[in-house]
């Protein structure tokens, strides 16, 4: 029984010390950085896109570390919801029901571990889909799983 203490108090002592409290490797605990607000972000919120129109959808991201991916979501917003990440509120047309709404919803991935990217989308909008409030969203991830969004009122029109 003695031998068999002395065998379970090594094996303990062991598993102690081969336990490290090293710090050397930092966490990475800070989110990425999206943003629309400057001389090439677009669309700028409240703004009126057209149909069948061509635009390059713009912002730029940031990390601490390293860019892994990001998405573009165009959706409508005939129901007047919002998002817990929206910037700004525009006046929003009437409730509508939807006859033939347009979703867009890509998602990109960033090579080489860089801290700074600018999104830059070609995106053609529909001539057949319905006018109408809309929000565009772009969010970002950072290689540890770390993610932002931002989501703009924007308007289709004819």
């Amino acid at each position: 029984m003695k031998r068999l203490q002395k065998i379970l108090y090594l094996a303990s002592a062991l598993l102690i010390f081969a336990c490290s409290s090293d710090d050397s490797s930092s966490k990475d605990e800070e989110r990425p950085t999206i943003s629309i607000d400057y001389a090439n972000g677009f669309p700028q919120g409240c703004e009126e896109l057209q149909r069948g129109e061509t635009y390059t959808f713009r912002a730029r991201v940031t990390d601490n570390e390293a860019l892994a991916s990001y998405s573009l979501d165009l959706h409508h917003n005939f129901d007047h919801h919002t998002h817990d990440d929206q910037i700004g509120v525009c006046e929003l047309l009437p409730l509508k029901s939807s006859v033939n709404p347009w979703i867009f919803m890509e998602n990109y991935a960033i090579d080489g571990g860089v801290q700074e990217y600018e999104i830059a989308i070609e995106v053609t909008i529909p001539e057949d889909i319905d006018t109408g409030d809309y929000h565009c969203a772009y969010a970002i991830t950072d290689e540890t799983g770390w993610q932002s969004r931002t989501s703009i009122d924007i308007k289709i029109v004819e």
